[in-house]
């Protein structure tokens, strides 16, 4: 199959699969917000998302694929990387060869992908068990609390903080690199750059500023 055994085609498909998971961290930050501003609103949309069978039956499952497809070549392409060139730099000068969030990369990925794991556990598989399993009865005012009360734990929130903090430094060399890979290379490039750091700031700086409000707010 060309997609494992192409580099320019893994690296496309971990770069389409990375945007597509920007795209979802952007609209998940707008949900979370709401916790904030507005219990009701969050609700709301909280209530449509676990309801509306789309989203239920096709965006989550196209989510999770894109999950493990951007972490499968990511770790691909490290591999492919390091076999590439087995021998260290000659002598290393940090920076001056390349940043430190290029060259951990995968360790950030890493960190990332056990907090997704963790997150489903701690938000999704309950929701499942509750909708599913136990046969819970509808009710749209309970994700607000439900969320809230998550963050009276100190460990969860600290790693929820930390977690983001790693996924802003992977964001600020990957967005950037992702759209390098698919060949976009115009007069905007350069405007763009200024986005994807933008972005890679401010979006996991939202992420963290919820968790915080919410864990000080007990």
């Amino acid at each position: 199959m060309g997609l494992f055994t192409s580099s320019i085609a893994r690296k496309v498909t971990m770069s389409l699969s990375g945007l597509f998971l920007v795209i979802f961290l952007a609209q998940h930050l707008v949900i979370n917000s709401a916790s904030v501003f507005s219990p009701e609103t969050f609700n709301s949309w909280s209530h449509f998302m676990g309801t509306n069978g789309l989203v239920q039956f096709v965006m989550q499952p196209i989510l999770i694929i894109g999950v493990l497809l951007h972490f499968i070549m990511g770790f691909i392409l490290e591999s492919q990387n390091r076999k590439a060139r087995p021998i260290k730099y000659g002598v290393f000068k940090g920076n001056n060869n390349s940043s430190w969030v290029s060259r951990n990369m995968i360790l950030s990925g890493i960190v990332i992908l056990v907090f997704l794991a963790v997150h489903m556990y701690d938000f999704f598989f309950p929701e499942i068990a509750y909708k599913y399993v136990s046969m819970g009865p509808e009710d749209p005012t309970r994700y607000y609390a439900e969320t809230v009360g998550k963050f009276a734990d100190p460990i969860r929130t600290f790693g929820y903080v930390l977690a983001f903090v790693l996924l802003g430094m992977h964001l600020w060399h990957g967005f950037s690199s992702a759209f390098q890979s698919i060949g976009f290379n115009n007069k905007y490039s350069r405007a763009l750059q200024g986005f994807t750091k933008f972005y890679a700031v401010v979006v996991p700086l939202g992420f963290i500023f919820i968790a915080l409000y919410h864990f000080l707010n007990q």
